[in-house]
């Protein structure tokens, strides 16, 4: 995708006069940061170092695998609702999932062959793998604008907030909890500050206190001691200082 002048422009035109119920909008919000932030560990690891090596294999492994996951809700909770009132509406896409799905599978045999090959052959493999991650993240970058401009105006044509709203709700009671956990950690601290009131004051009300109290304690390292303390004060909380930063 060649993005100039016009094309950026466009981007402001087409959002809705009045803000609409966006099912990318936090989640890709996660997704982005997860993924530039292992793409940049990778970059300045230390190969020499076992254990920061295993850890940022792990990383990278942990990342394909909710990307991996990622696919299949928008597989099967999105694209089924587009083409559900729209037929044939999320077919390009689709046919990206499926590349996707083929990287993936290729970027983990490359951790795979990175973690087996022998210490002086490290360095070489990660940067292989290096520019196999940032050549995946950039192409997830422009498929992520393509869901949140192309499906975005598709799912506000065909449905009412209400609606979309019922159809996250099922696509969030499907994943499993270390899941979300994993998910709360790269999407809270990068949410704006109104997002994460609404998100956790939503989950303050509906959510056992332990859930909360766990998602929050996951969190509160990556909040700066003034994000935290808002959070705080908007969920009604006493503000403990500590873990943030």
């Amino acid at each position: 995708m060649n993005i100039d002048a016009r094309e950026i422009a466009a981007l402001t035109q087409a959002q809705p006069a009045a803000a609409r119920m966006d099912m990318y909008a936090t989640i890709h919000k996660a997704l982005r940061a997860f993924m530039a932030d292992t793409l940049l560990g990778l970059g300045r690891m230390d190969v020499e170092d076992d254990l920061e090596f295993a850890e940022t294999c792990n990383r990278v492994m942990q990342l394909l695998d909710l990307c991996r996951s990622h696919l299949r809700h928008e597989n099967n909770f999105v694209h089924a609702a587009m083409e559900v009132r729209r037929p044939g509406s999320s077919q390009a896409i689709t046919g990206e999932h499926v590349e996707h799905e083929q990287a993936i599978s290729a970027l983990a045999d490359g951790v795979n062959n990175l973690i087996a090959c022998a210490k002086p052959a490290r360095p070489a493999a990660t940067q292989a793998l290096y520019r196999q991650l940032a050549l995946f993240v950039a192409h997830n970058f422009e498929h992520m604008h393509e869901e949140e401009t192309a499906h975005n105006r598709v799912l506000w044509e065909c449905y009412t907030d209400a609606e979309l709203a019922g159809v996250h709700d099922a696509l969030v009671a499907s994943i499993p909890p270390h899941e979300m956990m994993l998910v709360a950690r790269w999407m809270v601290p990068f949410m704006s500050p109104a997002e994460r009131t609404a998100m956790l004051s939503g989950m303050q009300q509906h959510a056992p206190a332990p859930v909360l109290a766990a998602v929050l304690a996951q969190v509160q390292p990556h909040l700066t001691q003034p994000e935290w303390a808002k959070l705080m004060r908007s969920l009604g909380l006493p503000v403990v200082p500590g873990l943030a930063h």
